[in-house]
């Protein structure tokens, strides 16, 4: 019976150990990663980031970034996090203002993977924990720029989030959302002109065309089991979610104007 006992306990800690590689695999929302580049050219990649953003004249802009190797993606996701980057004033720590591009994050919170804040920071500190310098960067239409711009900077934007985190959030429905679908969730928002989430969602379902998570079916429902920020409570059959890609499909057919562009060092 001990021998048994023993065993069972050694293959759920595989399992937990399999789970936990499927979760990571996804790379997440976190605010914080080890760094594996050089700090300076962290800062070069940041830089280069900016000027194109700068150069295309964009006021706001949706950026992706690699969390992990692509080698360790499900099928068909590249980037693991998205975000806003917003033309700003930034104040500088000895008082002064520059102009530059804020990135407006929905993160997970570091002690609580399964819950998710929305967080400023900068392009060097989005860059700084990547697995590969690569970056995604969909530049809407200056009128959605504009539409994007009254959203962010009103009320909307924050009752728009959701704090209960998935990492394969499903972005039909309600419940549980990651940074994909907040991104999603605000360009919706700004495109309908609307902060009702359930007109919101409604078009959603009508007219964007989500990924599939092309996961082992097993390994997806032990992930929802041993890791806290994978969950399927939100999903309706197969699941699915958004990502940095399908948002680019959505506004290249919906937005006449958006702009994909693909940067590395």
């Amino acid at each position: 019976m001990k021998n048994f006992i023993a065993k069972l306990f050694l293959v759920l800690w595989l399992l937990h150990i399999g789970c936990m590689g499927f979760a990571t695999s996804f790379g997440g929302s976190s605010a914080q990663a080890s760094t594996h580049f050089p700090t300076e050219e962290i800062i070069g990649f940041a830089k280069k980031v900016e000027r194109t953003l700068a150069s295309e004249g964009a006021h706001v802009a949706i950026v992706a970034r690699m969390g992990r190797p692509l080698s360790e993606m499900p099928e068909g996701m590249h980037f693991t996090h998205v975000a806003f980057a917003v033309y700003s004033n930034i104040t500088l720590a000895n008082g002064s203002s520059v102009p530059g591009y804020a990135i407006y994050n929905l993160y997970q919170k570091n002690d609580r993977p399964d819950v998710s804040t929305l967080v400023q920071d900068f392009p060097v500190d989005f860059f700084a924990g990547v697995a590969q310098l690569e970056a995604g960067i969909l530049i809407p239409s200056p009128e959605l720029q504009q539409r994007l711009l009254q959203v962010i900077a009103s009320s909307s934007y924050a009752a728009l989030h959701d704090p209960r985190y998935s990492l394969i959030a499903n972005p039909y429905t309600l419940g549980r959302q990651n940074c994909t679908e907040f991104v999603l969730d605000v360009i919706n928002a700004a495109i309908y002109q609307t902060s009702d989430i359930n007109i919101i969602k409604a078009n959603t379902k009508a007219y964007f065309k989500a990924q599939t998570v092309n996961v082992n079916p097993l390994k997806l429902m032990l992930g929802s089991m041993f890791s806290a920020e994978v969950s399927t409570s939100d999903q309706r059959g197969k699941p699915v979610t958004a990502t940095f890609e399908k948002i680019a499909d959505y506004l290249q057919i919906y937005d006449h104007g958006s702009k994909v562009l693909m940067l590395t060092p």
